[in-house]
């Protein structure tokens, strides 16, 4: 007799379909491409990876309710007494997927007392997926093998290795960061490949300044917390989920090894910015 599929599974392996339908439509380039009210991209890509991921979802987790970046959001009186809910983003790097650069992603998370406990990161341009479950580790499978990932150590004598965006100015970033401190950019696209970047060991840290949804950060942040790092506000308050009536985060800070001065290193310019 078949054991059942964790939920951790369900995950991964709903992403991967997901990624397989989000790469025909790459592949081919015959999406269509709309702009949502917030001025963000979207494509039929998205659409039909969100169908995918929630129709799957329903039918193996019929009990667990969803909130995904692409579908209709119940006010907070209808979620808030939710004890856990999925967390979609079915394109997490649209912008990046309409450009054809391949460094988007298909993030899954499972949220249990406003906490992330799963998160699943499938980038299927690169054929790598990310995973973790709370107090189980970090992982990164790369299609050949499956590793344990962690958080780089640090000296304290080498440079602070930032991530950052192609489509951000890094006038925009360096405002935030304390110039005693010498520091190497390492660009990519998505927001959730950026804290996998982390979580690896690739990056020490990742600021984004302006508008992301909980999707974008629920996954990166069971991933990095398992990693040996986090996802705080830039007050370097811990991020929280399904608390407000909206789902969007405030500026955000991905942080890797906890031997890095962080209180001394994002010292300029606090951003106060909340919703």
């Amino acid at each position: 007799m078949t054991e059942p599929m964790t939920l951790l599974e369900i995950a991964i392996t709903t992403a991967k379909t997901a990624g397989l339908e989000v790469m025909r439509f790459y592949h081919k380039g015959d999406y269509e491409e709309f702009t949502k009210s917030d001025a963000s991209p979207v494509t039929s890509a998205d659409l039909a990876a969100n169908k995918i991921i929630v129709d799957e979802l329903q039918k193996l987790t019929p009990e667990i309710p969803i909130i995904s970046e692409e579908s209709e959001h119940l006010p907070l009186a209808d979620r808030q007494h939710w004890p856990r809910y999925w967390l979609l983003d079915p394109i997490d790097g649209t912008g990046e997927f309409i450009a054809g650069s391949g460094d988007f992603a298909v993030n899954i998370a499972l949220i249990e007392n406003n906490w992330p406990v799963i998160g699943v990161i499938h980038a299927p341009a690169h054929q790598v997926t990310y995973f973790a479950e709370e107090g189980k580790g970090a992982f990164k499978d790369d299609e050949q093998i499956v590793k344990q990932i962690h958080v780089a150590d640090y000296d304290g004598k080498r440079a602070i290795n930032v991530g950052v965006s192609r489509r951000q100015k890094l006038s925009v970033i360096a405002q935030y960061l304390n110039d005693d401190y010498d520091y190497k950019h390492i660009p990519l696209g998505s927001c959730s490949l950026k804290s996998c970047q982390i979580a690896e060991g690739t990056t020490d840290c990742y600021l984004r300044i302006g508008p992301t949804g909980e999707w974008d950060t629920g996954a990166s942040h069971c991933i990095l917390e398992e990693a040996g790092g986090t996802i705080m506000d830039s007050e370097l308050n811990s991020l929280s989920y399904n608390k407000r009536e909206s789902l969007m985060n405030p500026d955000f800070i991905g942080l890797g090894n906890i031997d890095i001065p962080w209180p001394e290193l994002i010292t300029k310019h606090r951003c106060t910015r909340d919703f």
